[in-house]
C-alpha cells in the first residue's frame, strides 16, 4: 500500500507540473510544443534519476516516487500520440512526421544526456 501512495503522490505532482507547462506554452503554433517540451524534460530528469540510482544506488521509496511516479505523470505519450493524429488528419503529415521524429530523437539523447551528467559526477 505504500508503494501505490507513492506512485499516486508522485504521479500527481507530475500531472499538475505537465498541465502548468503546457498550458503556460500553448501557442497558435501548428507544433504541440507543450507536449514536445514536457516529454523532452521528462526524459532528462529521467535520465539524470537514472544515472543517480546507478551512482548512488536509489532507495525504492525515492524511485517510485520520482521515476515511477512523477516522470509517469508529468510524461504523457496518449497526448503526444493523439496531437500526432490530428496532424495527420489536418493534412500537415510532414509536421507530423517531424513532431514524431523530432519527439523521439530528442527523448532518447535527453535520457542519454541526464544519464552521462550524472553519472560522471
Amino acid at each position: 500500500m505504500h508503494n501505490l501512495l507513492l506512485v499516486f503522490l508522485g504521479g500527481g505532482v507530475g500531472s499538475v507540473c505537465r498541465y502548468s507547462i503546457g498550458h503556460y506554452l500553448t501557442s497558435e503554433s501548428s507544433v504541440p510544443i507543450g507536449t514536445l517540451v514536457v516529454n523532452i524534460l521528462a526524459c532528462l530528469i529521467l535520465g539524470l534519476l537514472l544515472g543517480f540510482q546507478l551512482k548512488s544506488n536509489l532507495q525504492q521509496n525515492y524511485s517510485l516516487l520520482l521515476m515511477t511516479g512523477f516522470c509517469g505523470g508529468f510524461s504523457t505519450f496518449s497526448t503526444f500520440s493523439a496531437e500526432s493524429l490530428k496532424l495527420f488528419q489536418n493534412d500537415q503529415a510532414g509536421l507530423a512526421l517531424f513532431y514524431i521524429g523530432a519527439s523521439i530523437i530528442l527523448g532518447l539523447l535527453a535520457v542519454y544526456v541526464g544519464y552521462k551528467v550524472q553519472t560522471s559526477l
